[in-house]
């Protein structure tokens, strides 16, 4: 497809909305997987920091 202006690449014909809309659903996703993943690793490096004091 040739767009001719910015508002034509933005609907996408006719279907931006949808386009767009699961674009931002998966980087929204994938920012809240890494965030996930990155405060879980975290806990554990914790907990394994507080196991390794007590002996």
């Amino acid at each position: 497809m040739n767009w001719n202006s910015l508002q034509e690449f933005a609907s996408m014909g006719g279907y931006g909305v949808y386009v767009w809309g699961a674009c931002l659903v998966s980087f929204a996703a994938l920012a809240c997987e890494t965030w996930l993943v990155h405060r879980r690793v975290r806990r554990a490096i914790l907990a394994l920091d507080r196991n390794g004091e007590d002996r």
